[in-house]
């Protein structure tokens, strides 16, 4: 099985902060613009120097779609096809709690769900709100189903790997190549 991530323009460190503080820097202006509403951001987890490519961007669009299929109502406030990865922010006019439990719900039940990081922001925080501010599981690994954060601290699994099941996903998904 080729790879998905054999093009597409890598990314260094500094492309990846860029992007944070692009991403950081709209996210303030959209929690000041909608003070009684949440902001979901949503990104894909993806290893590697490799962010984005026409199949990264299928794969991403598609989740994306079945997330906001759940929504019964919402606002797309930017959708970014960087380089650096493909990001989209929505307007929710749901309280917090909900917003996130809606994004947890879609990260965890979904077949592609595990492959997205959606952030909920809390107007006038600088951080998003957790999964263990509402006492919801940790993110478990993509290959091993331990905890996300202590594989990725521990480098466990190499990216070819992470890179073959991301691979193995869109896949199933699709059934072709772009």
């Amino acid at each position: 099985m080729a790879s998905i991530f054999t093009s597409g323009k890598p990314q260094t460190i500094t492309d990846m902060l860029a992007a944070r503080d692009q991403r950081v820097a709209f996210q303030q202006e959209l929690t000041a613009a909608h003070p009684k509403s949440s902001i979901a951001a949503i990104k894909l987890n993806i290893p590697g120097p490799i962010k984005n490519n026409d199949a990264l961007r299928r794969l991403f669009l598609a989740g994306v779609q079945r997330f906001e299929d759940q929504l019964t109502d919402y606002t797309v406030a930017a959708d970014w096809n960087h380089p650096a990865g493909n990001e989209r922010f929505l307007i929710l006019p749901l309280d917090f709690a909900t917003s996130k439990r809606a994004a947890v719900a879609f990260e965890e039940q979904d077949s592609l769900g595990r492959l997205y990081d959606i952030d909920i922001l809390q107007t006038g925080s600088q951080r998003a709100l957790s999964r263990t501010d509402l006492g919801l599981p940790k993110r478990r690994c993509l290959l091993c189903g331990r905890d996300a954060k202590d594989c990725a601290r521990s480098r466990r699994h190499s990216v070819a790997d992470l890179q073959a099941k991301i691979t193995a996903m869109y896949d199933a998904e699709f059934g072709d190549r772009v």
